[in-house]
């Protein structure tokens, strides 16, 4: 059969090129066609691979001091007779993360009504991490768990928990009775977030031998 000039050239031409080039060089019109849309679909397509999740940057980044975040001025008030103004570190500083520090005390002036106070600040920091979530939403989870550990705390009984408006972000309060050596405690917290930064503070008051137990709901108030 006659062949063309033309038509023989591509034949020729196609002969020539390497296999992996023939599918493209030398295709048909219809298999240009879907290769073309082919290329533009992938080539519009996002890439979910290159996407990584972000949170919101913490608003606090490092504690303070645990012992100093209370005045002496209203330490002396609320723990009769401290021992120590400074206060006592319980939990030294963790990666910024975690510290607490207490004061304790007794007033022994009046024998009859020897009244002991316990008080406690502990502080807690939650950053932002793109897979543990917000800082903000890491210590908002943290509040509840807190609050319940209190409750549920080795003899607590006659326990009620409430909020304490106006105090940070949210604050939860738990009031219980326990009895520690034959003396009857009321103890209080208050659960506290701002942020991304939660504190609890406890305080505890008791009457000793035989004196009468302090009053709960002015505990709580004063630890608010």
């Amino acid at each position: 059969m006659h062949r063309t000039a033309p038509r023989l050239a591509r034949i020729l031409a196609c002969g020539a090129v390497p296999v992996m080039l023939v599918a493209t060089g030398c295709s048909d019109d219809s298999g240009s066609k879907k290769k073309d849309s082919s290329s533009s679909s992938s080539a519009s397509a996002p890439s979910s691979a290159s996407a990584s999740p972000t949170v919101a940057p913490a608003a606090f980044s490092k504690l303070p001091e645990a012992c100093k975040e209370i005045s002496t001025k209203t330490v002396e008030k609320l723990v009769p007779n401290v021992k120590e103004k400074n206060g006592k570190v319980l939990k030294p500083p963790r990666n910024d993360s975690s510290t607490s520090c207490m004061w304790n005390g007794t007033d022994d002036d009046d024998v009859k009504n020897m009244q002991y106070r316990y008080l406690a600040i502990d502080l807690n920091l939650f950053p932002s991490h793109p897979t543990l979530g917000s800082g903000d939403q890491r210590a908002k989870a943290y509040v509840p768990q807190e609050s319940d550990k209190a409750a549920k705390a080795d003899g607590a009984k006659n326990v009620k928990t409430g909020t304490a408006d106006g105090v940070g972000d949210q604050a939860v309060t738990v009031k219980a009775e326990s009895k520690r050596d034959g003396d009857d405690y009321r103890d209080q917290r208050v659960v506290a977030r701002t942020a991304n930064a939660v504190v609890t503070v406890q305080y505890n008051g008791a009457g000793f031998q035989g004196a009468k137990s302090p009053d709960a709901d002015d505990l709580l108030k004063q630890a608010v």
